[in-house]
């Protein structure tokens, strides 16, 4: 890392001012031509100031051989304010740089253990790659039906039957601000050599406050994936994703970056995540301190709504489930309503103007960032208490048949790859049981698979959706979404599971 780090400074942004007071004319792409081509109608809609930061990385922002190393030095000053060693931008958000982070950890047929509570993304990287995966199971909180990350014991136990597998993956936080044992898990794989990737979305905020959990960097991690847009204020799809390390090369990880990536990455969202760093840098800490300050007051008053509970540490931390909590995730248990997190989410959207983050069968989240302040909050409690008292107006909500524990999983027979890439059916749901999945099949959010291709479907997990449904669970990557019917293998192949970490 350069010894001359100043986190006042912002390269990205600094080098946009400088392309607007030379006013540059450019004879490139893109074409609105800082936004003297675009339509009039979508200009007062987006405004100019969109367009005119919308300009080339190279041969606009910097020139065409990147002398001027203004991404560079955007990226060590982003990996200087989290204690990693190198960072990467991504503007496909997450889900590239996970799939860029497994790429460099494993290739086709080789095993990476991964906590089955991954979200899709992870998926599509193993249908891309054919990593053969090794699946550890969360630990279930089967009285509030709620995966919590595996512990460290799960990993270990994951890598003696499967020795060979290259490296592990883990999510932490999860959606819901529950955190793994990063530092516990992190032991297991360099003892053998292997890395750790964590898929920390949700955790962009976390290095920035002592109240807040460890995050990836300084737990030992190899690898972190970062969604700036969750957690931080950057724009969306503006990602990135740290290293430490020796145990993967950074010009193998930028490659893998480079073969997923776009060759025309979007300056707004480098902007976005390097003034983000500097913000942080500079006032991180009161920021957060703030925003956890605003984020209690708000769990303390919703405690109060009556048919309302907020899931806290007493809930999520303890032997068998979390390990660490994330309190800005306000994650909210309406079954003291008798009815659903969709049905109050639908609710608080369509009566209050009010969007909640997730929903699923019994809760809703509302986020707390840096960026609320007392008029939003308020503006969420008012609308909170309106829909409890006009409960009685969403009963009797449909019911969702949620599986037990043992249940939820499902036999993986073939590798996701096979089963996507190959032969395939529309099933009616009703007789797809003991058939093999050729789709994903995902609530969205949080975007965690109930059914993964390759999985053999059972009539536990095909009842959950299809009363989920019913209910208003929200499947988007299905082919059918309504899940009248379910995409299934028409060749079979190998009946036997072919990885388990059990």
């Amino acid at each position: 890392m350069p010894p001359d780090i100043d986190h006042s400074q912002a390269p990205v942004l600094e080098a946009l001012a400088e392309h607007h007071r030379l006013h540059r004319l450019g004879f490139t792409p893109p074409g609105h031509k800082q936004a003297r081509g675009a339509d009039p109608a979508v200009r007062a809609v987006l405004g100019d100031a969109v367009f005119q930061g919308d300009v080339l990385a190279s041969g606009g922002l910097d020139d065409r051989r990147t002398r001027g190393r203004v991404l560079e030095r955007a990226e060590e000053l982003m990996a200087d304010a989290v204690h990693a060693e190198h960072t990467f931008f991504s503007t496909c958000g997450s889900s590239l740089s996970v799939k860029a982070a497994m790429l460099a950890v494993a290739g086709p047929h080789e095993e990476l253990v991964i906590g089955r509570d991954a979200h899709k993304s992870v998926v599509s990287g193993l249908i891309l790659s054919g990593i053969r995966p090794v699946w550890v199971e969360p630990r279930w909180d089967a009285e509030r039906h709620l995966a919590h990350p595996p512990g460290a014991e799960d990993f270990e136990e994951a890598f003696r039957a499967h020795p060979d597998a290259k490296g592990a993956l883990v999510t932490s936080p999860t959606p819901y601000g529950s955190c793994a044992d990063l530092r516990g898990i992190a032991e297991v794989c360099h003892r053998r050599s292997r890395p750790l990737i964590v898929d920390e979305a949700w955790g962009a905020h976390l290095p920035f406050h002592s109240r807040l959990p460890s995050w990836a960097m300084d737990a030992g991690a190899d690898i972190c994936v970062t969604s700036i847009h969750k957690m931080g204020s950057g724009l969306e799809q503006g990602s990135v994703f740290h290293l430490r390390g020796e145990l993967i090369d950074p010009a193998v990880l930028s490659s893998r970056a480079d073969l997923l990536g776009t060759t025309s990455p979007s300056v707004l969202i480098y902007a976005g995540l390097d003034g983000w760093r500097r913000q942080m840098a500079l006032r991180g800490a009161d920021l957060m301190g703030h925003a956890l300050d605003l984020a209690g007051d708000v769990r303390t008053a919703i405690e109060k709504i009556e048919g309302l509970h907020v899931n806290d540490r007493d809930d999520f931390c303890g032997p068998g489930l979390s390990d660490d909590f994330d309190p800005l995730p306000v994650v909210i248990d309406v079954e003291g309503l008798g009815t659903t997190g969709y049905a109050v989410a639908d609710r608080l959207r369509a009566h209050h103007a009010v969007d909640a983050h997730l929903a699923d069968h019994r809760r809703i989240s509302t986020q707390i960032t840096h960026g609320d302040d007392r008029d939003t909050a308020d503006a969420l409690l008012e609308a909170l208490e309106a829909v409890a008292r006009s409960g009685a107006e969403l009963r009797p909500a449909p019911r969702v048949d949620v599986p037990a524990p043992a249940e939820l999983r499902l036999e993986q027979v073939r590798l996701p790859r096979d089963a996507y890439f190959g032969p395939f059916e529309d099933m009616p749901l009703a007789r797809a049981a003991g058939r093999v999945a050729a789709e994903m099949l995902t609530p969205y959010p949080p975007g965690i698979p109930a059914v993964l291709p390759g999985e053999r479907l059972d009539a536990p997990v095909l009842r959950y959706l299809r009363t989920g449904i019913a209910a208003g669970m929200y499947v988007p990557d299905a082919a059918d979404p309504g899940l009248g019917t379910v995409r299934v293998s028409r060749a079979e192949g190998d009946n036997s599971p072919i990885s388990d970490g059990s």
